[in-house]
Order: C-alpha cells, then sequence, then structure tokens
C-alpha cells in the first residue's frame, strides 16, 4: 500500500526531496455511544482501516494537499498563512484545522509541505475518518516540526479542538483518541471526564466483529448531533440544582431516577437517561469482557442500542432494520449502532460459524427492504497512529 501511494505522490508532485509515510487508523467504538461529552465512559479499538498520508517538506509556506479517494478534485493549493475554514476547501479543511489549533497553542510551523492522502474508511460510515485524518495530520506536524513535547494525547485532544472550534462539530474526544492511542487487540476503556484509561483484551475466541455499513451517510456537523449536546447540557444544569455533580456521568441510575423530575422537559429527560444509563452499561460490560462473559458483553450492546434508538434518538430506519435482523439471528452475540449516529453502521459481535450468513442473509434481506445494499467489514482491532 505504501510504495505504491509514494509512487503515485511522485507523480503528483515530482521525485525529488525526501518523502515520509503516516499512517492513522479508523475507530469502532464497541459500547458507550454519546457519552463521551457527557463525562461518561467510551470503549473503543483502533481499527486496522485508516488514513495514509504521504509527505515532503517545502522550502516556503505552501500547503498542498492531494487526496487519491477524491481524484477529480486534483490538487488543492493553500498556505500556512491561511488557516481559515472555508466551504470551498472542502476535505483540507480538517488538516487546516489541525494546523490552526497547533499554532494557536504556540508551536510554530515553519515551513509548507506537499500532502497526499488516501483513507480505506468508507467516508460517511460513521468509523471516524475526519478524526483518523486530524490525527494523521497531528502526527505528522509532530514528527516534521519536532514538537517532541506533545504526546500522542495532545495529539488527540489537538484534533478534538480543531473539530470543535475550526470545523464546527461539537464532538467528544473519543475519536481522536482511538485513533492516536489505540493498541492491537485491545478496546480503551476511556474515563472521558479525566482521560484516565486502561487496555481491556479484546480475546473472542469463536466470534469476530461485523460492522455493516447501512451506506445512510451521516454528517455530524449538520445534523442533531449539536442539537443532542445542547438538551444534554440544559439537563444537566437543571439536575445541578438538586444534586451536587459536574457531568451527566457521575450519576448511577438509582440516582438519575430519585432526581430525574428537576429536568422539566420529558425530551431531555430521555436524554439524559440515555447517558446516564449508558455509562453504566460500559462500565459493567468491560467487567463482563474482563470475565470472559462475552454473552452478557451482547445482552448490554443490544440494550445500548434500544436506549439509542428510543431515548437518545439517534437511529434511523435502516440502522434499525439491520439492528433488528442482527438480533434475530441465531449466532449473533449482539448488535447496535456504533458512532454519531443518523446513519452510518452497526457493530455486531457475531459467532465464527455464523459470519458467512449473517452477510449473506442480512444483505439480501437489508437491499430487498431498503432498495439498496450494505456493506460487510469482518474487522481486526489494530495499534493507534504510527510512522511507517
Amino acid at each position: 500500500m505504501t510504495e505504491k501511494l509514494i509512487q503515485r505522490f511522485k507523480e503528483m508532485y515530482g521525485k525529488e526531496g525526501e518523502v515520509r509515510a503516516y499512517f492513522a487508523p479508523g475507530r469502532v467504538n464497541l459500547i458507550g455511544e454519546h457519552t463521551d461529552y457527557n463525562g461518561g465512559h467510551v470503549f473503543p479499538c483502533a481499527l486496522t482501516l485508516g488514513t495514509y498520508g504521504i509527505v515532503r517538506d517545502r522550502e516556503d509556506r505552501v500547503l498542498r494537499f492531494y487526496s487519491a479517494n477524491f481524484e477529480k478534485l486534483g490538487v488543492i493549493e493553500t498556505s500556512l498563512d491561511d488557516l481559515i475554514p472555508d466551504k470551498a476547501a472542502g476535505w483540507t479543511n480538517y488538516p487546516k484545522g489541525v494546523m490552526w489549533a497547533f499554532e494557536k497553542r504556540g508551536y510554530q510551523l515553519t515551513h509548507g509541505m506537499d500532502i497526499l492522502i488516501y483513507g480505506n474508511i468508507p467516508n460517511g460510515s460513521g468509523l471516524s475518518s475526519s478524526a483518523s485524518l486530524e490525527v494523521l495530520t497531528g502526527l505528522i506536524l509532530k514528527d516534521t516540526f519536532g514538537f517532541e513535547q506533545v504526546s500522542m494525547i495532545d495529539v488527540a485532544l489537538i484534533g478534538q479542538d480543531s473539530e470543535n472550534n475550526f470545523n464546527g462539530c461539537n464532538c467528544g474526544i473519543m475519536d481522536q483518541f482511538a485513533s492516536a492511542m489505540g493498541k492491537k487487540d485491545h478496546a480503551i476503556f476511556l474515563d472521558t471526564n479525566t482521560l484516565n484509561y486502561e487496555y481491556a483484551p479484546v480475546v473472542l475466541e469463536d466470534a469476530k466483529i461485523v460492522i455493516t455499513n447501512s451506506k445512510v451517510k451521516h454528517s455530524l456537523v449538520n445534523s442533531a448531533y449539536n442539537d443532542r449536546r445542547n438538551e444534554c447540557e440544559t439537563a444537566l444544569k437543571e439536575l445541578q440544582s438538586v444534586v451536587n455533580i459536574k457531568t451527566l456521568g457521575d450519576l448511577t441510575e438509582e440516582e438519575y431516577e430519585a432526581h430525574k423530575d428537576a429536568i422539566k422537559d420529558p425530551v431531555r429527560q430521555k436524554r439524559a437517561k440515555h447517558a446516564v444509563y449508558e455509562n453504566q452499561r460500559t462500565i459493567r460490560a468491560v467487567e463482563a469482557l474482563k470475565n470472559n462473559d462475552v454473552e452478557l458483553f451482547g445482552k448490554l450492546m443490544n440494550a445500548s442500542h434500544k436506549s439509542l434508538r428510543y431515548d437518545y434518538e439517534v437511529s434511523c430506519g435502516e440502522i434499525d432494520i439491520l439492528v433488528d435482523l442482527a438480533q434475530a439471528m441465531p449466532g449473533v452475540i449482539g448488535s447496535r449502532i456504533t458512532g454519531g449516529g443518523f446513519g452510518g453502521c452497526t457493530v455486531s459481535i457475531v459467532k465464527n460459524d455464523t459470519v458467512d450468513a449473517f452477510i449473506r442473509e442480512i444483505g439480501k434481506t437489508y437491499q430487498e427492504k431498503v432498495g439498496h445494499e450494505a456493506e460487510f467489514y469482518v474487522v481486526e482491532i489494530g495499534d493507534g497512529a504510527k510512522i511507517i
């Protein structure tokens, strides 16, 4: 893969000069959805799918971007003196945003670069192609300019800052953290409130993780994502009038039930309920995995989807069809929507001898019901961002 991309880079930008190669993975979240901006726990893992970057330094301040995924756009040229969000800049707003966030912290970017990007994460699938690109850019800058004091957790935080304040999506830290800090065959049990984390081995002796792409494209910036966040923030303020908490993640289910009447709007009550219950489900799910209780883990995944469907209302008809089909199928341990919602993907844990039937039967029924096909990826858990 890397050799091909280097060859393509030289075709686009010329052969002279030293080129460097980098990779940052996408992620799938096994459980703990919409808890990351509510002070709760998440449980994502990095994938072996992700975004590659081939880079060469320039002597001037010009930035040239080329995506092998959007060849028709050609080379997009800008400069380090023009790091402002611009609709016309399209996908390059993500790397530009990270450069802006580095400079805002006082890290001087002293020269431009030629950059080729290629991602094998399906675009708009909810597997965090944007966070992967942000972490990739952060690693490129850290390496290129010798910012040794910038840790990979800093790279994740800078990526989140750029997504929030340059690209206008009020996302939590999970996606960037998983891409920057992933570990092969492990998921990350992350407390988003403190950034305390531990790696938990995901050993599925007789099962695989299967991601199903509904092919319904989600776009978090323009979707109800920011609305959900605002609803939770308002609910938190209402709860804080009766109970001493900093985040919704501080509450147990019992505490929530005891104080929920402080939330004046029934919709906000449902949103807060999801945040509290999903956080507790995630804590229990990690415990289940440590005890090798994959069946309980699957039940908690199913309960997570139900809550995302009815309390948080971030699912959609096509996703619900995929989950209903999966949960009804023998050999499926658990299945749920993953990612921000409103389309995107489901994640299922499927017994090895059922995987082929899962893909065949769900694929056929989904196409009949929806009118377009789904895509299936049997995934492996990989490492975080790296210099190749």
